[in-house]
């Protein structure tokens, strides 16, 4: 099974029209090097926003950028320490001077594979810093420039995962993360009385390095062959039977932004293929 990330085209990305979907607006968007974060840059930028992208790894944040210039999008990068609280507060400044800051992606994470008895407690505190701390921090920022735009409104997306619904063996941490944002978005919602929406997207397995990098240490834990761990344990629940696309992933982000969503309000995206809902 091919899980490499794959190129992203122009026709590949939902354009929808929306007034706010403009230059003088901003969006910030986490872990944008690669996969999910690198998409969103991406297909925000070709929606005419102008896109703030935020990660650790400035060689690959930049390849993000020229990425979305290429497809004629605005995107201006920042190497940032989402663990560092003053980096933060840098980043949102930055983002604020750009436009107005009207929506936020909380994209970036890691996995750490490991039993509960087993597990690192300073891999539990990088991963609650990176995963829900700093969408929080971010969040708690970003809402007063929302509120004072023209209209006192922005949408804050939460990328959540099948793993916010169901928990599987070994991935403690991050099912807890993941059940966490899900907490946040509502938490928003319910204070944004309508017009501060939050909302998450729970994937199955995206073709990303994030799904990519786990391989080896699932067949590891499970005492299984890789290829085993792609067919039975990554796509066993699914009644889709391929890794969706990052850009496919992005475009629910589109859709959730847009106007055609004013009824998202803490609600969640759920495209699984099936793994939750269907036995």
């Amino acid at each position: 099974m091919d899980i490499r990330e794959p190129e992203i085209t122009k026709d590949e990305i939902l354009i929808l029209d929306d007034p706010d979907f403009a230059t003088g607006n901003v969006c910030i968007v986490t872990g944008c090097g690669t996969g999910i974060g690198r998409a969103v840059s991406i297909a925000a930028a070709a929606n005419n926003l102008t896109v703030l992208g935020l990660d650790i790894n400035a060689k690959e944040g930049e390849k993000t950028r020229e990425k979305a210039a290429a497809l004629g999008g605005t995107m201006t990068f920042r190497q940032t320490d989402l663990t560092v609280d003053e980096e933060i507060e840098a980043a949102v400044a930055d983002a604020a001077g750009l436009g107005r800051i009207k929506y936020l992606a909380n994209i970036a994470g890691i996995q750490h594979i490991d039993a509960v008895d087993k597990f690192p407690m300073e891999t539990y505190d990088l991963m609650q810093r990176l995963m829900l701390r700093a969408p929080f921090f971010l969040s708690k920022l970003a809402i007063p420039h929302m509120k004072a735009s023209a209209d006192g409104c922005g949408v804050i997306a939460n990328m959540a995962s099948v793993h916010a619904h169901i928990c599987t063996k070994n991935k403690p941490v991050y099912n807890i993360t993941k059940f966490g944002l899900r907490a946040l978005s509502q938490s928003i919602s319910a204070e944004g009385e309508g017009r501060i929406r939050s909302f998450t997207v729970s994937s199955g397995f995206v073709k990303t390095p994030l799904a990519l990098n786990q391989v080896a240490a699932q067949a590891e834990q499970r005492g299984i062959t890789p290829d085993e761990v792609m067919r039975e344990v990554m796509m066993g629940k699914s009644r889709v039977k391929e890794m969706m696309s990052p850009v496919e992933v992005a475009n629910l982000f589109v859709h959730g932004f847009s106007r055609f969503a004013k009824y998202l309000v803490g609600g969640d995206l759920l495209f699984d293929g099936g793994m939750v809902l269907t036995y």
